[in-house]
């Protein structure tokens, strides 16, 4: 048990809800990887290569929690690399499920978008600690977030808007949280608002060749999915074409025969018409063979992780860790939220995966790094909380001493003193 507790230090919490993602991960992406299974003719490979993906995640985990946390200052390097990254692959990215998000590396495929989010974060943090004034942050603060986030999400945003809207949301409350003046921030929002309805107009009522014309083909993509999901004519179940809307159908169709505690692991109907059961809807497959229960309970890890990071945050002595690990932790509950939203057809499909469940190697490798960085600053604050209960200690025992040395020398004196009144006495 001692050996455990000093090699696996940090909040015990967190620790917890990772190991528990890791198994929820492992048992739900075996059962929904049928498709995958089907075109690579092994049963075994699909499971056993994302299994090594999490044994590496854990490995990531370990290391970087070990890490002191003022090394992850160190990351900023990282944004204008990303930005490299983000332009190769709108160059030489591979196409799949028709956009280019991926970089094919022969092995394996890399997404650099990943890496961007990390980096943004990063930067994020370390800008608003630099400009924290008694009042608040500097002016100077949001303008070079402005610039440094403007920047990846341009590069973002044509092939992946949810991740794009991701960053944007999560910025913005690490901007409020970071104590940016709030009449910057209503500005902002007001050019968001009016960004997103301009934007809305223009998919809507701008034809898909003039799109496709300038290389912008996601549109025509988004403009689909935007009217499938805002489409609310009643169609009669012998007119309902499943197929027109698959991914959509199929996952609400998991939830609606699911029950309280589902159907049971490995027990899922839906997977085998999901092409992405094992990503993008794998909430859906959790809540079919897991039922309202495993649903929940997978819902509650996130908000239970949020509010340990929360904590964390305020044991911090400096703004930058606390902004760091909240920044983190903005990211993972929103895009868990939009994952799970998706999945029960609130909002239109994003292609968000489920963090630290949902497979995908670039997806699980990044997620890793954040919970490691995550530990590496809970362990920091435990540390601090450890010496200043040992520096409190060492107070009360200095003043337990001083009260006894007090009590010790006033009896010395009483003692002395007895021995003259009663020789007086007697005199």
């Amino acid at each position: 048990m001692d050996l455990l507790k000093k090699l696996f230090k940090g909040d015990r919490i967190v620790w917890i809800i990772f190991m528990l993602f890791c198994l929820i991960s492992i048992i739900e992406v075996f059962s929904a990887s049928s498709t995958l299974t089907f075109k690579s003719g092994d049963h075994w490979r699909p499971i056993t290569s994302h299994i090594s993906l999490i044994m590496a995640g854990t490995i990531i985990v370990f290391f970087t929690h070990l890490m002191p946390c003022r090394w992850f200052k160190r990351f900023n390097m990282l944004l204008p690399i990303s930005w490299g990254l983000l332009l190769a692959v709108l160059v030489i990215g591979a196409m799949t499920n028709g956009a280019k998000r991926w970089i094919d590396l022969g092995v394996f495929q890399f997404q650099p978008s990943e890496v961007a989010k990390m980096a943004l974060i990063i930067s994020v943090a370390t800008t608003l600690a630099k400009f924290q004034q008694e009042d608040g942050a500097d002016k100077k603060a949001f303008k070079y977030i402005l610039i440094s986030t403007g920047i990846t999400v341009m590069l973002i945003i044509s092939e992946n808007l949810s991740t794009a809207a991701l960053l944007c949301a999560t910025v913005f409350v690490m901007m409020f949280i970071g104590r940016v003046p709030m009449k910057q921030l209503g500005k902002l929002a007001g050019a968001a608002i009016l960004f997103i309805v301009i934007a809305l107009s223009a998919i809507k009522f701008i034809p898909d060749q003039a799109w496709d014309a300038v290389g912008l083909h996601r549109f025509t993509t988004w403009k689909s999915r935007l009217d499938n999901h805002f489409n609310q004519a009643q169609v009669p179940a012998a007119k309902f074409d499943i197929d027109n809307d698959a991914q959509v159908a199929h996952a609400n169709i998991a939830i609606a025969t699911s029950n309280i505690i589902g159907k049971g692991p490995g027990n899922s109907v839906q997977r085998d018409f999901l092409s992405q059961a094992f990503s993008d809807f794998i909430y859906a497959i959790i809540i079919e063979e897991l039922g309202l229960v495993g649903g929940a309970f997978v819902a509650l890890l996130y908000i239970v992780l949020l509010l340990r990071i929360g904590k964390i945050a305020r044991g911090c002595d400096e703004p930058y860790y606390a902004l760091l690990v909240i920044g983190i932790g903005i990211l993972l509950s929103i895009q868990a939220m939009f994952n799970m939203l998706v999945a029960v057809g609130i909002i239109p499909v994003t292609g968000q995966p489920l963090p630290l469940i949902s497979k995908g190697g670039t997806s699980i490798l990044i997620n890793s790094v954040y919970i490691g960085i995550i530990l590496s600053i809970s362990r920091h604050v435990y540390d601090l909380q450890a010496k200043e209960e040992e520096e409190k200690a060492a107070e009360e025992a200095r003043l337990h001493d001083a009260a006894v040395s007090i009590l010790k020398n006033a009896a010395l004196e009483l003692a002395e003193k007895d021995p003259k009144d009663k020789d007086e006495n007697f005199n």
